[in-house]
């Protein structure tokens, strides 16, 4: 069998659920437990400094899920020896497992286990950088880290500065060569804030905006900056994000690393050293401001997404805000931190309180939506959480998404003890908002900061009930959208951010993308696409998987639903124009 980097190799599916992949690239830390990882020299091939050549295996996570055992193994190549390496291949000695998932690397399978070969982005790891892969197996035989071997061969040239690569690596010498300055940062201000009027969102004069952003991974799941940076130019990204009409980032986040940087515990970044040289030297919290600052000169705003309580790439498959030793309070100082940190700053506009609460009604941890005081009571805890940012800056909007499951019958089981699926109405995490109309989140004084954020996907990702048969854009509104989330936005509420859409351009897949588009279109809802990262499994992204060179297809998709005016991108800053392709909101309402 042959397995291709970057797609998924199997996937468990339970009824009504969704498992996103944040395939990601994790570089293993002094933060990291040492009994995780395993270190080896590299097999020479005619170079002398080989010791300056590792070989670095890391089991970094294990989970049982329906029954199955999984391990999130990461694979690391260390080239500090002054020279680029080419054509390198792993062997691991992983038999009798399945391949769940493998991104950075394409696998085939040999009799002493499985063998790994470069893809063609990182075929040539240059000198004082590294390249990680990384897979899910599963299956409960123990993983001999020890025995991992590396090849290599004698393609290797001298590169003393960050402009001199090999040849050999075509997608680095684009991510190198034709990359962009850091834009000059403008002093934050604070004339930008966002308030609610009925459904729609608006800006200190009255005046209507729209958000029609994208989301990028990568805080929450270890790499501690963005996903994507081993193999892409950050200032570029930011650019094309902002020159290519995304007026709003939402950056998914843990609790934790915002904990961190609270503690001054602050740990490193991941990133290749070469490419993004001037991050060199900075701190992932010194990282994280820069690309607030390069956001604000962008005239990107940025939302922030507290998307799992630890950083863990599988972090957001637990049901809850809380997790370990992260406890409710923990969670709720995270977000008064940040949003105290920011509150000078317009370019934060705004926190999704938490992505995606879910849980089924036979599991024992599972966020509910009523008027009790319950821990597991989403509404309760997010007014809570409302209160934590809102205390700080009492200007931003936080987000509030749904749940995934609501009670037929509140008379019988407002307090969610039965356990039969049949006495639920289901729907995506994070989409099932139905509790507004009986219990709407009250902020009293900051009612007008509210915006309930669902999510919602396609038949790609779930073989939803809703999508049996020959679906329509009116039974998709009538089964899924009306009564889930969409009245809220008919009644005037509140207003809607559809916080993650997005998926495969293929079908059935391409005919939801189509109408849910068209709902957002014709309603003008609030939006984040999933995402731009290439390497969410059950998605794609707006890029390839060198993280620079984008799906004109899929962008040209969703490019139909970006604010824009004459063919200008319109920003939601009111002096900054969005990238080299926009204008500001100044110019739009002049």
């Amino acid at each position: 069998m042959f397995f291709e980097g970057g797609k998924r190799m199997g996937f468990i599916k339970d009824k009504i659920f969704r498992r996103r992949s944040f395939l990601l690239t994790l570089i293993l830390s002094l933060l990291l437990s040492i009994t995780g990882s395993y270190s080896v020299e590299a097999k020479k091939t005619n170079i002398n400094d080989s010791s300056d050549i590792k070989l670095e295996i890391s089991v970094d996570n294990n989970w049982e899920e329906d029954g199955l055992d999984y391990s999130l193994i990461n694979v690391y190549i260390w080239n500090n020896s002054g020279r680029d390496i080419s054509n390198w291949s792993v062997d691991l000695p992983i038999k009798n497992k399945d391949i769940d998932q493998i991104w950075n690397a394409k696998a085939s399978y040999k009799d002493k286990g499985l063998s790994f070969e470069a893809v063609e982005y990182n075929n040539t790891i240059m000198a004082d950088s590294n390249v990680c892969f990384g897979l899910i197996v599963k299956g409960k035989d123990k993983i001999n880290k020890a025995s991992g071997q590396l090849y290599y061969d004698n393609s290797v040239i001298t590169n003393t500065n960050y402009q001199k690569n090999s040849n050999n690596n075509s997608k680095n010498n684009k991510a190198l060569n034709k990359t962009v300055p850091a834009k000059d940062v403008p002093a934050p201000t604070t004339d930008d804030w966002l308030y609610t009027d009925g459904n729609r969102i608006v800006d200190k004069n009255g005046n209507e905006v729209w958000l029609t952003g994208v989301n990028w991974f990568g805080y929450n799941t270890g790499t501690n900056t963005f996903d994507g940076l081993w193999t892409a130019d950050l200032n570029t990204s930011i650019a094309a994000i902002a020159d290519r009409g995304f007026n709003v980032l939402r950056i998914p986040i843990s609790s934790e690393l915002i904990l961190n940087w609270a503690d001054g515990d602050i740990p490193s970044a991941n990133f290749n050293q070469s490419i993004n040289h001037y991050l060199v030297g900075m701190n992932s919290l010194e990282i994280f401001d820069y690309v607030v600052g390069q956001c604000r000169a962008n005239g990107i705003k940025i939302i922030i997404d507290i998307h799992s309580a630890k950083t863990d790439p599988m972090g957001h498959l637990k049901p809850l805000w809380l997790e370990g030793d992260i406890t409710e309070d923990d969670y709720l100082y995270s977000l008064s931190w940040i949003a105290d940190r920011y509150k000078n700053d317009d370019t934060i506009i705004a926190y999704d309180l938490k992505n995606e609460p879910h849980g089924k009604p036979n599991e024992e941890q599972k966020a509910i939506w009523n008027d009790s005081k319950a821990a597991n009571n989403w509404k309760y805890v997010a007014e809570k959480a409302a209160y934590a940012v809102l205390s700080k800056n009492p200007n931003a909007l936080v987000l509030v998404e749904g749940i995934e499951i609501y009670p037929k019958n509140l008379k019988t089981n407002k307090d969610y003890s039965s356990t039969n699926s049949g006495d639920y109405y289901f729907n995506w995490w994070g989409g099932n908002l139905r509790g507004v109309k009986d219990y709407p989140i009250n902020l009293g004084k900051y009612q007008n900061k509210l915006v309930y954020s669902p999510h919602d996907y396609g038949p790609s990702v779930y073989a939803q009930p809703w999508f049996e048969g020959n679906f329509t854009y009116k039974s998709l509104y009538e089964d899924c959208w009306k009564d889930n989330w969409m009245f809220i936005h008919e009644q005037e509420i509140a207003p809607l951010l559809i916080g993650e859409w997005g998926g495969h351009m293929s079908e059935p897949n391409l005919k939801w993308m189509v109408y849910l588009r068209k709902l957002i279109k014709d309603n003008r809802l609030n939006h984040t696409f999933w995402c731009f990262n290439a390497n969410s499994g059950d998605t794609g992204g707006l890029v390839l998987d060198d993280f620079t060179t984008w799906d004109e297809e899929k962008y040209n998709f969703v490019k139909s639903v970006l604010w824009q005016k004459n063919g200008k991108f319109v920003g939601l800053d009111h002096e900054i124009p969005l990238g080299r392709n926009g204008i500001s909101l100044s110019e739009y309402y002049k």
